[in-house]
């Protein structure tokens, strides 16, 4: 099942008449089903939305001597460039969890039920964080609807949590057995890790909430703390990949096993200034040295002759995804304490998020919990969340890369820098505009609709820039 999953989730598009929204599904079970679609998720999110989301998020940057991803690298997106990501992700997992759902309530498995439920929910909301309006309350229909509306963000977001809502309502708390388990790539079947992403996936849709819509977002996250809800003291996401063609991570499985080379994806001076600047480890992690060359974000037509010697972003094949990584969950967590509950319980909720970063990369905080990255519990609100966010930010890469920049988007750190990278008023760690950017000097906030749903769905909107922020964006 995996091996067909990333053939077909990680592929180059191909010319059929299968509309992304409304794909057929054989006749199957659940057991069967549940796993291809986690994997396409996996694929999708883990694979070309991730290497964007890094660019974006400037964790590293286009080789100056290859030439793969610089269009993303100056924001000039085209309609056809996510096509295979987004056709994917309604053809090879989202059909198959509504399908999951369909088949779990007819016969009452409602721990099926839960775990498609929700990587449903997580598979649609990211959707609606790239592109804003979407095919869902009449997508997945099939021949029904050929045309489905496009739904608004918070619509979407909206359904989403009334789904989860549902399913954490069933009996879904029972030990499954050994085929139902290993049909779970996620979590083999802990009902119990499932309810925590359930509650952990609500409080990061309520989070994202937090600029547009600030009093539901504090009514459902302090629903959450009243009922006691458990949170995610672990990463969910997929941890199985080997090393061998179509089983590895997906990131690992495109940019470099396909490509045959190393060499797209080189050390961006934004991140690794601010990795250095703190005595942060993580740098050899991430790029193999102590102190590595680097290029500006975007320098990539640039004959700056150290450039080619600028170190290559670290990446394994069996790197997981992560869906919700446990550092993300803690420094969710720490946010949610600060923004409601007057700071309680926050810096050690920070200091846990923290440390479980840098154990993704087998390394220790040490004392940087005490000096660069302590907490600081006597700042302002802002001075909180800019902690908070700026460690998330350190925590995605290589395996949850697109947050980095959706956090940005949402919360606006790391801050933007009034200086390109190569002055020597930078502050490093601060976002800069690339040096080959077409945009005017504007951020990406957005992707465009792509073209493989424009070309079948008469209902997709008009093309808004991707320099306009999405529903929730500062």
């Amino acid at each position: 099942m995996l091996v067909v999953v990333l053939a077909s989730g990680c592929n180059k598009i191909t010319e059929n008449n299968i509309d992304p929204n409304n794909p057929p599904v054989d006749r199957a079970t659940p057991q069967l089903l549940l796993p291809s679609a986690e994997m396409a998720t996996a694929a999708e999110i883990g694979g070309e939305y991730a290497i964007t989301g890094g660019i974006f998020a400037q964790y590293y940057t286009q080789s100056a001597t290859a030439s793969q991803y610089r269009t993303l690298d100056a924001y000039s997106l085209i309609p056809t460039d996510m096509n295979v990501a987004y056709r994917e992700l309604y053809r090879s997992a989202l059909s198959d969890y509504k399908k999951v759902q369909e088949l779990s309530v007819e016969s009452e498995n409602w721990a099926f039920n839960l775990m498609a439920t929700v990587m449903k929910g997580y598979t649609f909301h990211v959707l609606a964080d790239l592109y804003d309006e979407i095919p869902y309350s009449e997508a997945l229909q099939g021949m029904t609807n050929l045309q489905p509306k496009f739904d608004d963000g918070y619509t979407v977001y909206k359904g989403i949590l009334a789904e989860i809502d549902d399913a954490l309502s069933k009996p879904f708390k029972v030990e499954l057995n050994s085929i139902d388990a290993r049909a779970d790539l996620v979590f083999n079947g802990d009902m119990e890790q499932w309810e925590r992403f359930a509650n952990t996936l609500k409080l990061k849709l309520y989070l994202r909430m937090v600029n547009v819509k600030p009093d539901e977002a504090q009514a459902g996250i302090t629903a959450l703390y009243s009922a006691n809800a458990p949170f995610l003291e672990t990463g969910a996401g997929i941890t199985s990949f080997t090393d061998n063609p179509n089983f590895s991570n997906p990131f690992y499985e495109q940019n470099i096993r396909r490509l045959n080379t190393t060499d797209n994806l080189r050390a961006s001076e934004t991140f690794v200034s601010f990795l250095k600047a703190h005595n942060d480890p993580r740098v050899v992690a991430y790029f193999g040295d102590a102190n590595p060359g680097t290029i500006n974000q975007g320098d990539f037509a640039s004959t700056n002759p150290a450039y080619p010697g600028a170190a290559i972003f670290v990446q394994h094949a069996t790197d997981p995804v992560w869906f919700i990584s446990e550092a993300e969950s803690n420094l969710m967590q720490a946010e949610a304490r600060e923004r409601y509950f007057g700071g309680d319980g926050a810096k050690d909720l920070y200091d846990r998020g923290v440390t479980a970063a840098f154990a993704q990369v087998n390394m220790s905080p040490g004392n940087l919990l005490s000096t660069d990255y302590a907490y600081p519990e006597s700042g302002t609100f802002d001075e909180k969340l800019e902690a908070i966010i700026v460690q998330k930010w350190a925590s995605f890469p290589g395996t949850h890369d697109l947050e980095g920049w959706l956090e940005k988007n949402r919360t606006g750190f790391p801050k933007t820098s009034d200086v390109y990278s190569n002055e020597a008023s930078y502050i490093p760690g601060e976002i800069v505009y690339p040096a080959e950017g077409v945009t005017g000097g504007l951020f990406p906030k957005r992707f465009l609709f792509p073209d493989i749903e424009r070309a079948r769905n008469i209902n997709t909107p008009a093309e808004v820039p991707i320099t306009t922020k999405v529903w929730w964006g500062l």
